[in-house]
C-alpha cells in the first residue's frame, strides 16, 4: 500500500462497511485466516464493491488484514511471539496510564471507575460485561490525561482485536478481572502511582496467561483434527 492510498479515507458507505467488519473481527465472526471476498461481502453488507474495497484497505492500514498470495485479503493471524509482544506493550501502556491516573484523576473520575467495576461485577459474563470492561479501561485511560498515550493505546487495541472474542466470556476470568480492578482502584485512591502501575501490569499479565492457554488449546485441537 502506498502512502497516498493510506491517506485516502473511506466514504460514508465505506466507513459503515469498515465498522461492520471491525465489529465482526471483534466478535470472532471473522477469524484469523478468513478470506475477505469483495463480492460476498458486498452482498452481505448491502453495499457495492467500492465501499467494501475501501473498508478492506482501512483494515489493512490498521494492521488487521493482509494480502496472502493466491488468497487475497485475509484477516491477519498472529504467531506466538506477536501475541506476547502485543501483551507486553499493553502492560507498558496501560500500566503507564494507571500511574499517571493516580496523579491526575479527579475524584469524580475515580467514583465513575468504581461504579463501572460494580456494574461489571453485576454483568457477569457476556456482551454487557465486555462493553462495560471496555468503558472501564477507556475511562481510566482518559483519567491519565495524556493524549499521546491515548493515541498509542487505541492503536494497540485495534491490533488486539485479531485475537478474537474477549476473555470476559469466561466466568472465572470475569470474576478475577473485577477483583484485579478493585486492587487497581485501591492504589488509585491512595494516589500511589507505583502501586497502580504494578497492579495494572499484573491485571494485563493475568489476561496474557489465559490468552496463551487458549491459543495452546486451539492449536492442540487443530493437531488432533489433522
Amino acid at each position: 500500500m502506498s502512502i497516498q492510498d493510506d491517506q485516502i479515507k473511506p466514504g460514508p458507505q465505506g466507513s459503515s462497511a469498515y465498522q461492520s467488519l471491525l465489529d465482526e473481527i471483534r466478535a470472532g465472526a471473522l477469524l484469523p485466516g478468513d478470506r475477505l471476498r469483495e463480492i460476498e461481502l458486498s452482498e452481505r453488507l448491502g453495499v457495492s464493491r467500492t465501499p467494501v474495497r475501501e473498508a478492506i484497505r482501512q483494515l489493512e492500514a490498521d494492521g488487521l488484514v493482509t494480502h496472502v498470495p493466491r488468497l487475497g485479503a485475509t484477516v491477519r493471524s498472529l504467531d506466538y511471539a506477536e501475541v506476547m509482544e502485543l501483551y507486553e506493550m499493553r502492560a507498558v501502556l496501560e500500566g503507564t496510564a494507571a500511574r499517571l491516573a493516580a496523579r491526575a484523576a479527579s475524584d469524580i473520575e475515580l467514583d465513575e471507575l468504581d461504579v463501572l467495576n460494580d456494574r461489571l461485577a453485576e454483568a457477569g459474563t457476556g456482551p454487557d460485561a465486555v462493553r462495560i470492561n471496555k468503558i472501564f479501561h477507556a475511562t481510566l485511560l482518559d483519567a491519565a490525561k495524556n493524549r499521546f498515550l491515548t493515541k498509542s493505546t487505541l492503536s494497540l487495541q485495534k491490533a488486539l482485536l485479531i485475537l478474537g472474542p474477549s476473555q470476559l466470556l469466561d466466568s472465572e476470568r470475569a470474576a478475577s478481572a473485577v477483583a484485579e480492578h478493585r486492587r487497581i482502584m485501591a492504589a488509585l485512591k491512595a494516589r500511589d502511582g507505583a502501586a497502580a502501575e504494578s497492579e495494572m501490569r499484573a491485571h494485563i499479565q493475568a489476561a496474557q496467561r489465559m490468552r496463551i492457554r487458549a491459543l495452546q488449546e486451539r492449536d492442540r485441537a487443530k493437531d488432533r483434527d489433522l
